[in-house]
């Protein structure tokens, strides 16, 4: 578990046939063999540690469905180690599993701020509101504007310095993370089969209503 605030951006040293060496120093300190830390967003396990760094290995599942697969050597990755229990959640509950992959549309500067608008599939927008919470490689943002094809971002200055995104250009990958809580009352208010609105329990749109939702 994780909160989508970057702790350091390590650069790829090598990657292929599944593995992926890093390296980095803030991430491996308290760290062990079997630990989880994100990378890009994607929760990874280490292997190993090497002079400077850590390895981790990478599923054909994980390639299949998110964009480190296209990492090249030398390239800039958000790193964060696993969720304490005394740890301060600055961001949002991130898991690590991506949901999808989308597609940097544009890039504008406003003032300070640097926009992203994010191209991104409707089973990743059902799940994306405006002033929401997103991960977008491991990045907790907060969503400024969404419509039925894309939603944008803003990036602080702050985020910018720390973080991987601000060399994001047009036509980039991102992955992508929904916020966990509304997959799950998702789940408990539509069954798969109809989609209706029920719960054997008692938890139906009308009981929420009733109580105020």
């Amino acid at each position: 578990m994780f909160t989508g605030i970057v702790e350091e951006v390590g650069r790829v040293r090598a990657i292929g046939n599944g593995r992926i060496e890093i390296d980095a120093e803030k991430v491996t300190q308290e760290t062990e063999v079997g630990d989880s830390i994100s990378v890009n967003g994607v929760c990874l396990t280490v292997t190993a540690f090497t002079s400077g760094g850590f390895t981790a290995d990478m599923m054909p599942v994980t390639l299949a469905h998110t964009s480190l697969g296209s990492l090249r050597t030398g390239d800039g990755v958000n790193l964060e180690r696993a969720l304490t229990l005394s740890s301060r959640l600055g961001g949002h509950i991130v898991s690590g599993h991506i949901d999808g992959v989308g597609r940097v549309q544009s890039v504008t500067v406003k003032e300070k701020a640097r926009i992203l608008r994010i191209e991104a599939a409707p089973s990743i927008l059902r799940y994306i509101v405006p002033r929401g919470s997103v991960a977008l490689d491991g990045v907790s943002l907060t969503v400024a504007e969404v419509d039925d094809k894309s939603f944008s971002v803003s990036l602080i200055p702050h985020t910018q310095q720390v973080t991987a995104l601000d060399g994001k250009k047009a036509g980039a990958s991102v992955n992508i993370e929904n916020d966990v809580i509304g997959k799950y009352v998702e789940k408990l208010l539509y069954t798969p089969a109809q989609s209706e609105k029920t719960q054997s329990d008692g938890l139906t749109t009308a009981f929420l209503q009733k109580c105020g939702f």
